[in-house]
Order: structure tokens, then sequence, then C-alpha cells
């Protein structure tokens, strides 16, 4: 059986598990063991997982994942998002669409603390939406918002998927948390543009005045713990006082506190966060061992090897390769969660990029190309026929149909495809803040 033939079986089984509805890291799972076994057979496979697996769970750089996880968990349950949306409808109020703003605001901060673009579009929806439906914006403008919104928890620091790339690239998580800054911003703007614009497009999406209200101590007040969270971790990251994995134990222990002094973190709901983060934690990490040994069994076919070869024979402009790759994210989206997608592909296209000159230093360039991979994973958060985020938030408006939602969301792809295409001729948007830490 040629290469090629082993590969379209081990992409083969892993479809049709997937199509069973078999969670994605076991159907990784099942098809690299067949594909380990066609190739190798049972002795050098179960050498492989018993050293494999321990390699894995034993790393110490992973330990950053379920501490940012918590981190985010504890901001969830100890009701800080409240404070932020009132004092981001403060803000944003004299702006017409402004509470749409104030959402997209809210869900930028928040995902400061937190990390996942899925527990961001949750927890902002939960305050956010009755407000909007309350001052008569329709369901497809406030579902579309907060489904855009949540992106910004993976988009701006820190990111799970981009702690993951980080270490299956070996790369500086500090200097990665710093070159995603600029373009989460964009993004947090560009998507308040989109509001503007729409609203003024489509009237009768959102009313033409927004209630104003006025600026106060509480709404100041409010949004304190995350101002603090947010330059303890980052300010002691960059500053040299510790590690990115020492930075997310303070994080989580100073958001904990900060839930705590907002009396809303009952026993029970510390205990959710914690069983949450283990669940959230145990299914990424059987997604790692599950793209691990299907990984390895590619390799052995020799195919991705044979693909960089092939695409260094064409003379294909290095940006033209990686528009190819983003596009190809934007399908797997259709089919796979952002962590899934990073695991199984980084390693296969990461070393072709590398090889590649894009006339900037390496470590440049897989930095650059790590942000990129983020900014399309944002992308597949909304686009259908999926869009994690756009069922989260759905499920949560009742009696809404999904057709609406999808309909909303599309001035931020939109968004989403403008920012995409800037970051991917000007790296230096990206490199601009990471220049400052060499």
């Amino acid at each position: 059986m040629s290469g090629i033939t082993l590969a379209l079986v081990i992409f083969g089984v892993m479809l049709l598990f997937m199509m069973l509805r078999t969670p994605i890291s076991v159907s990784m799972f099942i098809a690299g063991i067949t594909g380990f076994l066609l190739q190798s057979g049972w002795p050098s496979l179960s050498n492989f997982l018993n050293t494999q697996t321990f390699a894995r769970f034993a790393s110490y750089d992973l330990s950053v994942i379920p501490l940012f996880i918590l981190m985010g968990n504890f901001a969830t349950q100890g009701g800080i998002s409240r404070a932020l949306f009132e004092f981001a409808s403060v803000v944003m109020s004299r702006f017409r669409g402004g509470l749409a703003m104030a959402a997209v605001l809210a869900s930028a901060a928040f995902g400061a603390i937190c990390g996942s673009s899925v527990a961001t579009a949750a927890t902002i929806t939960s305050v956010a939406l009755p407000e909007m439906k309350r001052h008569g914006y329709s369901d497809r403008l406030s579902t579309g918002v907060l489904a855009a919104g949540g992106t910004l928890g993976i988009l701006i620091p820190p990111s799970v998927p981009l702690v993951i790339y980080a270490i299956l690239a070996e790369q500086n998580i500090a200097k990665l948390f710093a070159a995603a800054m600029l373009p989460g911003i964009i993004a947090m703007v560009g998507y308040m543009v989109a509001i503007g614009i729409y609203v003024r497009v489509q009237p009768g999406h959102a009313p033409e005045r927004d209630e104003a209200s006025r600026m106060n101590m509480t709404a100041m007040l409010g949004i304190l713990p995350i101002a603090v969270v947010f330059t303890l971790v980052f300010g002691g990251i960059y500053g040299g006082l510790f590690t990115p994995t020492e930075g997310a134990a303070v994080g989580a222990a100073s958001t904990f506190l900060a839930a705590l002094l907002k009396r809303e973190l009952t026993i029970a709901k510390i205990r959710m966060c914690f069983r949450a983060t283990a669940e959230t934690s145990a299914m990424i990490f059987m997604i790692f061992i599950g793209a691990d040994i299907m990984n390895a069994s590619l390799a052995m076919t020799q195919v991705p090897t044979q693909l960089g070869a092939l695409v260094m024979s064409l003379g294909l402009h290095p940006l033209v390769f990686v528009s190819g790759i983003l596009l190809l994210y934007v399908v797997l989206g259709a089919v796979m969660d952002e962590m899934s997608m990073i695991l199984l592909t980084i390693p296969i296209f990461f070393p072709i990029v590398m090889g590649m000159d894009f006339g900037m230093p390496k470590e440049s360039t897989a930095i650059w190309f790590g942000i990129m991979v983020l900014m399309t994973v944002g992308f597949g958060m909304l686009a259908p026929p999926v869009g994690l985020n756009v069922y989260v938030v759905n499920s949560m408006a009742n009696n809404v149909p999904i057709s609406e939602s999808y309909k909303g969301v599309m001035p931020f792809l939109i968004s989403d495809t403008i920012r995409t295409i800037l970051l991917l001729f000007f790296p230096g948007i990206s490199l601009w803040l990471v220049k400052y830490l060499s």
C-alpha cells in the first residue's frame, strides 16, 4: 500500500467515526492506531503509546492550559461579566448601536482573563442578551453580535488555542501573546465599526438612540478586578517577574480572590469551577494524545514530507500557500473545533511554512503564522454551516431561528475577512509589540 493510500485511509477512518458522532479525540486515536498498525505492527505501537503518553502528560508547559481555564471559570462564576457589561454600556451609550458595541467591548475585556471563545460567548450572552432585547435590538443583530464578540475570548490573550500552538511549534508563549494583542484590538474595533455601519444600512435592527447612562463610581469600581488581574498577570510576565505558566497560576489565584470579594462565588460554584476545568482539560489532553498518534502514523507514510517537497517544487509564492492553508481552516471549521484543527494540522503545515522565505527571521515567521492561524480559527467559530459560537448563543436565545443568527454574523465575517487580509499582507502589525520583547 502506497503512502498516499495509507494517508487517505487514515483520514477516511477519522472522518467515518466523526460522521458517527464519535468524539474527535477518539476518532483521531482510532485513525492513528489503524495507520500505525498497518505500517509497523503492535510492538511499535505499544512502545509509542507508552513513551508518548507519559512524555505528553509529564510536560510542565501543559500545566498553563488548566490554569488559564480555571482562571476563566472563576471569572465566569464570580459575577465579573455583569459589571463589565454595565461599564461598557455607560461608555458606549452615546453611539447608535451602543449596547451592541458594549457587548463587544465587554467580550474583549472578559476574554482578557478567560481564554475561551465559547465561555466568553455564553457568559456575556447571559448578561447582555436580555438587556439588548429590552432595548429593542433585533434577534438577528443581538445573537450575531454576541457570537462574534465571543471569538474575542481567544483573539485577545490569554488564549488557550494560542498556548497549544506555542507548545506544538516550540515558540515563546509571552511573545505570541504580545503578537496577538494588536490584532485582537483591531478585531474589537472592526466589530464595532461593523455594528455602526449595519445599524445605519439596516434600520430597524437597533433603536435610534439607547438610553444614556452616566458614569458613576459603582460602574468604575466594577471593572477594577479585571484591570488588576490583567495588569498583574501580563505586567508580571512581560516585566520578567514570572513565566507564563507562573503567570497563569497568579491569574487564577487573583481571579479567585476577585470573585470572592464580589461575594458571588459560593461553595457550589467553586466546585463547579474545578469540575469544569478538569473536564475541559481532560478533553484537551485526550485530543493531544489522539493527534499525537494520528500525526505519528501520517509521518510514517512520508506524505507530509512529500507534500512539502511538492509545494517547494511548484514555486508558489509563500503567501499563496499560507492563503490556501487559511482557506482550509475555514473548511475544517465546519467539522472540527479550534483545538482539534490546530493539533491535527500544525505538525503538518508548520515545517512547510518554516521552510519558506517570507523575508523575515524564522522566529518572526513562526509567530506571525500562529497569529494568522488564530485569526482564521476565530472565523471558523462563526462561519456556517456549523459555527460553534453561533450555536451556543442561539441555544441561549429562546425561539430565535438559527438562520437569523447566521444572518446576524455576516457583517462580522466581512470584518474578519478584511482583518485577515490586512494581517496576511502586513506581518508587521502582528510583530510590532514583539520587537520590544527581544
